[in-house]
């Protein structure tokens, strides 16, 4: 399996970007599919994420209601819609998948960078 996670880029604060995860090799049915970030010099931290399967959501308390997930059945991708975006919100995104029986990722897309300017 191998993620492909796209979208991001520089922008001003106030702005919006929409990340895509695509997966090659599988489908995301049966999966959750989860973005992260890491900031530089940061830990990795949990955004949000889908079960595939029931559409079900979660989001880091952090993301305060501007970041969105959804998936998109036809194109076999899963989005990030983030508004409102925060320089504290520059940092590379990544998206994952996991079993619903597995307790980490296992999967893993290479990032991609978003930046947000003051």
């Amino acid at each position: 399996v191998q993620l492909q996670a796209s979208g991001g880029g520089l922008v001003q604060a106030g702005e919006s970007l929409r990340l895509s995860c695509k997966a090659s090799g599988r489908t995301f049915t049966g999966y959750f599919v989860g973005w992260f970030r890491q900031a530089s010099g940061k830990e990795r931290e949990f955004v949000a994420h889908i079960f595939w399967s029931t559409n079900s959501t979660v989001y880091a308390d952090s993301m305060n209601g501007r970041f969105t997930i959804s998936r998109d059945n036809a194109k076999n991708t899963v989005s990030l819609q983030m508004n409102s975006l925060k320089p504290e919100d520059t940092a590379v995104y990544y998206c994952a998948m996991k079993g619903l029986g597995d307790r980490s990722y296992a999967y893993w897309g290479q990032g991609t960078e978003v930046t947000v300017s003051s």
